[in-house]
């Protein structure tokens, strides 16, 4: 099978882990007889640094021909006090909308061997495993310009959607469920907003459509406290922009690690983005001790939900938990008699379970 892949590998670690990732991917085209072709691009401060803006129109144009995006990481201090329309983060924002990129899958896995890392007790996360789907391109984050009146005293920020809007996101969050446990929940602030009781409506309309799919609904405040006492009792969590944002990144804590956590924003052809969820690490870039793990992760969600190449997305899957449970780490993780590699060596590992494990299976 022939794909073109867009590569934005942005900035800070977001070079590092794009190249272990286009690594992953290559032994997966020998062992599969896959045909990748990659164009790399810039994205976020490399690109304002470049060209003067944080998203070019080359990249734009590419991405739009491409079958997939792979991102690394955008922001870092040294853009911090450009003015708002030079920031790294308008280029991730623009190149979402500019895509139609209106869902972001999140998976929070908990790995055996990383619990204690976490700041909850082991007996708690052990056995996680759930999936947010969060709404991306509306809400208050894309409602009409944010504005300051009585002389800067007073603010209006403003949630709008459409119920074409969450439609779509809904939907994606039913099929999302089909083919985990069949079970969504449905997260919202119905007691309060308008736009919250809207969508309540939308998902009680579309349940119907989805009778093996068990439905809760949970006011946002609600899944904050269970996501850290029990999130073992979820499956999949959909949800709008804002409440996704804040739920997501809570979750993240289960892990123990954010260098663990893959994304990806799709649309409903099945053309998407895929990024890990850390930031681009400036501190550490250039230093060959980043941790590839979620970029890896997120190739392997590119590889489910754009090119429904589930085996392959499996293997890849199985090789990050191999090389986690033989004690393998980078510096990011604390793996108790574990043996810490750097960047190259990690994605080397990587790569080695595949060969072997296609090979394995030839013969």
């Amino acid at each position: 099978m022939e794909k073109k892949i867009v590569l934005l590998p942005g900035d800070g670690i977001g070079q590092e882990v794009v190249q272990s990732a286009k690594l992953v991917l290559d032994a997966l085209t020998e062992e599969f007889q896959h045909s990748f072709t990659y164009e790399t691009h810039s994205i976020g401060g490399t690109a304002i640094d470049d060209h003067g803006t944080p998203l070019p129109d080359e990249t734009t144009k590419a991405c739009h021909e491409a079958d997939a995006v792979l991102l690394g990481a955008v922001g870092g201090p040294k853009w911090d006090q450009n003015p708002s329309h030079l920031r790294p983060e308008k280029g991730l924002l623009g190149i979402r909308k500019s895509l139609g990129l209106f869902a972001n899958l999140r998976p929070i896995q908990g790995f055996d061997n990383l619990l204690h890392a976490s700041p909850l007790k082991e007996e708690v996360v052990k056995g996680s495993d759930l999936l947010i789907v969060r709404e991306l391109t509306g809400g208050l984050y894309f409602g009409t310009p944010s504005e300051r009146r009585n002389d800067g005293q007073s603010v209006v920020d403003t949630l709008a959607y459409d119920r074409s809007e969450i439609e779509r996101i809904v939907e994606k969050g039913f099929q999302a469920a089909q083919i985990r446990r069949k079970h969504l929940t449905s997260v919202d602030k119905a007691n309060v907003l308008e736009s919250s009781k809207l969508w309540r409506e939308v998902v009680e309309e579309k349940k119907s459509d989805y009778p093996d799919v068990t439905v809760d609904h949970m006011l946002v405040d609600a899944t904050a406290m269970k996501l850290v006492t029990a999130p073992t009792s979820f499956d999949v969590i959909v949800t709008e922009n804002m409440f996704g944002d804040i739920l997501s990144d809570e979750a993240s804590v289960l892990t123990g690690s954010l260098g663990m956590l893959p994304s990806a924003s799709v649309r409903q052809d099945s053309f998407g983005l895929y990024e890990p969820v850390h930031g681009s690490a400036p501190d550490i870039a250039g230093q060959g001790v980043a941790n590839p793990l979620a970029m890896i992760l997120s190739a392997a969600l590119m590889l489910r939900h754009s090119f429904h190449m589930e085996k392959e997305a499996l293997l890849v899957e199985s090789a990050v938990h191999n090389v986690l449970n033989q004690g393998y780490h980078t510096a990011d993780l604390n793996i108790v008699d574990g043996k810490k590699v750097n960047t190259e060596k990690m994605t080397q590992l990587i790569v080695d379970f595949i060969k072997s494990t296609s090979t394995a299976k030839s013969n």
